[in-house]
Order: structure tokens, then C-alpha cells, then sequence
């Protein structure tokens, strides 16, 4: 993807390259980090090419290949008009599981022979994706070692701390003629090669970096390649970015261990912070593909009863039974620096993976999977009614997290849950979309007892569950006079009465009554929540409301395509066909890329969504949307 930035991004297998646009890294940080990444840390730090003795003019800036994790640009030494360049270079770069390679191809454009002398300076820092992002602080690494050194055909780069060794090496097909220091010292290395070429001749040098984190990484199990079918000129907006969608999840496949240690093929949630197993996301991902590929819902749900909650550590969030919110494997989760080497601190992944198990068992009609992970199932339930708070509190809550996440569900940035005042709620809070994802799970594992494991009593206990939380629900997140739920509940029972897109995953998961149900549905394509293209995650005219916000009044896709589903749930069929029609507008205006957010800006406001400035893209559940919006025209 070719960001505002000018710089071009590269993912596969959970390998992340940025790339500025003649292909060079300069080891930038902040919103926008270039380098080559893998495991939560930069393997490539510098990557910065010299021709004839400077840097190279850009005739063709680095341009993704949508199809695929790969780019050209095409370069030239510096030249005028009555003394033109002696040669071009054509650099081509891709990545794929921990690799980073790069063909170098130099045409002369001469009638005789010419050198083609180029330099390039490497570096690895190392650095963890925690320290690079703009908002997180510096972390302390006493005792790291950090070295360099030339090796056969190339140069190889170590980081050491303690039990932590991570390495970063460079091959080289021709050999370097010369591999030296720079003159600002450090372990930045500068290699260079004169090349022959022949009059109007060619050559090609070849480099291939290997990403060696400190824990091996497997290859991501695949089938064969999916074949990306271009869309014949009668298709759809829709269509085509379903068929974008398909070719992004497959970009943004990582690895993950499942429940018995087998190898497993999962979505990451998004890129360049996000290429990790994380619960919500890969969840919901998940039950948009079941009717595509009811694969990738059985992976997931594998993956994450691996990674289900044992113990008690406050320090992750950890508790028995809960799902984790994501996985990370950096060298500051391994000193746990950060809390996020397994963090669970959400709210909805534990009932959004109940809710995913029984579908897929409704989906494909296979039992084997329900059956086998019959007790992770039942220990959700039990998280859900104790340290989830069910039993207690009536409903599913969470305390904000000071060394973690403040929010849990969702939208989970500071000042998200509020009032139409603009104050913000107080925990421990019970957001209500996660109300109606626990109702959901209840039901739904209640029919897994009855039909898989043969537990009648269970399932009647689970089923009163449900009635009963439905019943408190209506009664306290309903607001007559706004004739719409509550965005949440605060610590103190309050209606936080904030008008929010969360509404809308009420109808998907069935907990309100059909009217109110079709009341909501309506209001969400009301011109304050509805831009045009999506429906904003806050209703404009609130306080709170800033269409730039990350979750108060940007929209988000993954957001409406619960909400289409919902809407179809009901049978709302003009409100999901102006919401796919936004959606799928929007999708061609960003190259049928849908990305994770964009601004909550009307489509009266300009030709095209307004981009989000941190919107990470791909980004799994964006690319799974259409996917899901299909579901629902199928369902009106």
C-alpha cells in the first residue's frame, strides 16, 4: 500500500516492510516507522542506496502490487539533459515469511561499456514496535549488546540481552567488493560493488535479508495460492472489494500454535501494529468469513483455547477461562516490560469466541471442532459469570487498566465511553454491545450443550441466563426519550447516554425486541450517525463528537458491517442497502481497499472519505467487511 506519507508498505507472513519511495529505510519512527519488522522488532533499520557516488533520482516511486507483497521503482544516477544518466536501475523488492528481497537490475543506456558503482548502507536497531510508536515512551534495556560484522558474501547484524539474542543477515549475489564502517560509527555497515556492463548490456545484483527473531518462527501452513481473478467489467464496487478483502487476509495470514500444538494459519489484525493474533479482531474476522472460508473460524478458535487464560496475573490481566486480547513476541514483552506478551485486557472476546464456536457448528454442520473444545467453551461461560462480573453485577464489566488498556471493549482509546456531555464514564463499566455479545454466547452454547454434548441441565441453566440478562438489559440500558440503548452503564449504574454505533451490534446479536430493534436500526441511518458512507461511531451535534477522534465520530467498517448484518437480522432491507451502497462507494474510492478507519467527515464534504492519520491498513476486519456485507444483501 502506498501511504500519504510516500511511503510504500509490504506485509506477508508476518513480515513487515515500509519503504520510502526509491525503496530506502532511514530508521524513522513516530505514527509512521519505516524498516523492515518482524516479530514486533526493526531487522532493518537502514537500507539506503548510493549510484554513482549519490543518492539515485526516482523516475518510479515504489508502487505496491495489490495482488501481492511486492513493489518496483525504477531509479536513476543523477543526470542532465545534454549528459543523461548512463544507466537505469529497476529495484525490485518483496517480503514473505522473515525475508526481505531485493533484485537490483542495472541497464546501460549507452553504446559502450560503463561501471555502474552503488553503495548501500545497512543498519539494524532493533528497536521494539512498542519504543516506535509516537505515543508509548522509552524503554530501558540495560546490559544490550549491539554488533556488526562482515560475513561471507554479505554482513550480519546481533542484538544481546540477557537470554535474548535476535539477528539480522544480509546475503549478497555478487559478493560485495568492499564492506567498511561509516563514518558515524555505530554498527551501520556500507557495502559496495562496481558492476560491468556491457554496451546497452545488463546486470543484476540480488540481496535477500533474513529477520532472525530471538523465537524461531514457523512458516504459516498454506494451501495452495488463492488465484486473484481480476472482476470482469460488469462487476460490482462490491465485488471488487470482496475480491481485494480475500487478497489482504491472505497478506495478513500469520502463524499460531492451536490447542494441541498444531501449526496454524490465523489473521493477523492489522498492519504495521497490529500483526499478531488478537482476540476480538481475529474473532470477528472470522464470523465475517464463515460462509467463504469456515476455515479460518476453526484456526482461530484453536489458537485462542491455546492461549486461554490458567491463571491469576494483574499484571497482563490474566484470569481462568478469559480469552486473550493479543499476543505479542517482542523483546519488551519477553522481559515483560509491557504487559502484552499474553494480554487479555478485554471484555468481549471471551463471549465473541462462544458466540464464533457455535457458529462455525451451525456454519459447516461439523460437530468435532464443538466437541473438542468443550471445556474451553464451558470455562468461558464460567469467566463470564464470575471474574467477568455476570453473576455479580448482572452484566459483563471491566475496571480500566492504568498499565494496560483504560477501555475493553471495542473502542478501547481513552474518553471513548462517555456521556452526551462529554464526561467521561467511570468504571467499572458494562459497555452495551458486549451485553448483547454475552446473551448471544449464552444462547448459543446453550444449543451446543443440547446438541453436541448432551447436557440438557446446562443448557437450561445457560438459556435463564440469557432471559434473565436480556431482561435487566432492556430495563436498564433502554432510554425511552432518546428512544435508542445507552452507550454503557458507569460504575454507579448511570446511563452513560452518549448515541453510539454500538447500537447497532444490538440487532446483530438479537438481545433487544423487535421494536426497539427496528427503531435503532432506522436512527443509525439518520443523517447525524449516517455520513454518507458509514454510520459514524458517534452521532454529530453530541460534545464528544470530533469526526478526526479514533472512536468518537470517525467510522469504522468493521463497525458497519456488524451493523448491516444486524440491520438484515431484522429485516431492515432499505437501511442495509444505503449502508453496503456507502460502504462499497467508499471501498472504490480507496482502490477497494477498505482501511481500518476513516474520518466521520459527510460524502457531501468531499469526493472520497476523508483518510484517519493512523489508520492501519490492511487491516483484517476492514478487509473482511465485504465479506459480511455480502452476508447481509443475502439475508434482506
Amino acid at each position: 500500500m502506498t501511504e500519504t506519507t510516500g511511503r510504500v508498505q509490504l506485509v506477508r507472513d508476518g513480515t513487515l516492510a515500509r519503504l520510502g519511495p526509491a525503496g530506502d529505510i532511514d530508521g524513522v519512527g513516530g505514527t509512521a516507522p519505516d524498516g523492515l519488522f518482524a516479530h514486533d522488532a526493526r531487522h532493518l533499520s537502514r537500507w539506503q542506496l548510493r549510484v554513482a557516488g549519490a543518492a539515485p533520482v526516482t523516475l518510479r516511486p515504489a508502487e505496491e502490487d495489490p495482488a501481492g507483497a511486492s513493489s518496483v521503482s525504477v531509479l536513476t544516477p543523477p543526470g542532465t539533459r545534454e549528459a543523461p544518466p548512463a544507466y537505469t536501475v529497476f529495484r525490485d523488492q518483496s517480503v514473505t515469511g522473515g525475508i526481505l528481497t531485493e533484485r537490483l537490475t542495472f541497464v546501460s543506456n549507452l553504446p559502450e561499456p560503463v561501471t555502474a558503482e552503488l553503495e548501500l548502507t545497512a543498519d539494524a536497531d532493533f528497536a521494539d514496535l512498542f519504543e516506535l510508536r509516537a505515543d508509548r515512551r522509552t524503554y530501558e534495556r540495560r546490559g544490550a549488546e549491539y554488533s556488526s560484522q562482515p560475513v561471507h558474501g554479505g554482513v550480519r547484524f546481533d542484538h544481546r540481552r540477557d537470554d535474548w539474542h535476535a539477528r539480522t543477515v544480509v546475503e549478497c549475489a555478487p559478493a560485495p567488493d568492499s564492506v567498511r564502517e561509516t563514518p558515524d560509527g555505530g554498527t551501520a555497515r556500507t557495502l559496495g560493488w562496481r558492476l560491468a556492463l556491457e554496451p546497452h548490456g545488463r546486470a543484476e545484483l540480488r540481496l535477500i535479508v533474513h529477520a532472525r527473531p530471538h523465537a524461531p518462527v514457523p512458516p504459516v501452513p498454506r494451501k495452495p495460492a488463492r488465484t486473484r481473478q481480476a472482476p470482469g467489467p460488469g462487476a460490482s464496487d462490491l465485488d471488487r472489494a470482496f475480491d481485494q478483502g480475500m487478497t489482504d487476509l491472505d497478506l495478513l495470514t500469520v502463524h499460531a500454535a492451536g490447542v494441541d500444538g498444531e501449526d496454524l494459519a490465523v489473521p493477523a489484525a492489522g498492519s504495521p501494529w497490529f500483526l499478531t493474533l488478537f482476540g476480538r479482531d481475529s474473532l470477528l474476522t472470522s464470523h465475517f468469513l464463515l460462509p467463504y472460508a469456515p476455515g479460518t473460524a476453526a484456526a482461530t478458535l484453536s489458537a485462542l483455547a491455546a492461549t486461554q487464560g490458567q491463571t491469576y496475573d494483574a499484571f497482563r490481566g490474566e484470569q481462568p477461562g478469559r480469552i486473550v486480547h493479543e499476543v505479542r513476541k517482542g523483546e519488551l514483552a519477553h522481559f515483560r516490560q509491557i504487559p502484552y506478551g499474553r494480554y487479555y485486557g478485554t471484555v468481549d472476546a471471551t463471549p465473541l469466541f462462544l458466540v464464533l464456536l457455535h457458529a462455525h457448528h451451525e456454519t459447516t454442520g461439523d460437530r468435532t471442532l464443538a466437541a473438542r473444545l468443550e471445556q474451553h467453551a464451558r470455562r468461558a461461560v464460567d469467566w463470564m459469570l464470575t471474574d467477568g462480573g455476570l453473576e455479580e453485577r448482572g452484566y459483563l464489566v471491566y475496571t480500566p487498566d492504568p498499565g494496560g488498556l483504560l477501555n475493553q471493549n471495542w473502542k478501547d482509546s481513552p474518553g471513548s465511553i462517555c456521556f452526551a456531555d462529554g464526561t467521561v464514564a467511570e468504571g467499572p463499566l458494562a459497555v452495551s454491545e458486549v451485553q448483547g455479545y454475552a446473551y448471544d454466547a449464552l444462547l448459543r452454547t446453550a444449543r451446543l450443550a443440547r446438541d453436541v454434548w448432551d447436557d440438557e441441565d446446562y443448557a437450561r441453566r445457560l438459556d435463564d441466563l440469557a432471559a434473565g440478562l436480556r431482561e435487566r438489559f432492556l430495563r436498564d440500558f433502554w432510554m425511552p426519550e432518546a428512544g435508542f440503548p445507552a452507550l454503557a452503564l458507569d460504575g454507579e449504574g448511570r446511563q452513560a447516554d452518549a448515541l453510539g454505533s454500538d447500537a447497532g451490534h444490538l440487532l446483530w446479536s438479537g438481545i433487544l425486541d423487535e421494536e426497539r430493534a427496528r427503531a435503532t436500526g432506522r436512527r443509525l441511518l439518520e443523517p447525524d450517525f449516517f455520513s454518507g458512507w458509514a454510520v459514524r461511531t458517534l452521532a454529530s451535534g453530541q460534545a464528544p463528537y470530533h469526526p478526526l477522534s479514533y472512536h468518537c465520530g470517525s467510522a469504522w467498517p468493521h463497525d458497519n458491517a456488524l451493523i448491516a448484518l444486524g440491520l438484515a437480522r431484522y429485516g431492515l432491507g432499505d437501511e442495509v442497502r444505503a449502508l453496503v451502497d456507502g460502504l462499497a462507494a467508499a471501498a472504490a474510492r480507496c482502490g477497494y481497499r477498505l482501511p481500518e478507519v476513516f474520518a466521520g467527515y459527510g460524502r457531501a464534504d468531499a469526493p472520497a472519505p476523508v483518510p484517519y492519520p493512523h489508520s492501519c491498513s490492511p487491516q483484517a476486519w476492514a478487509a473482511a467487511t465485504p465479506a459480511a456485507l455480502r452476508t447481509a444483501l443475502g439475508q434482506v
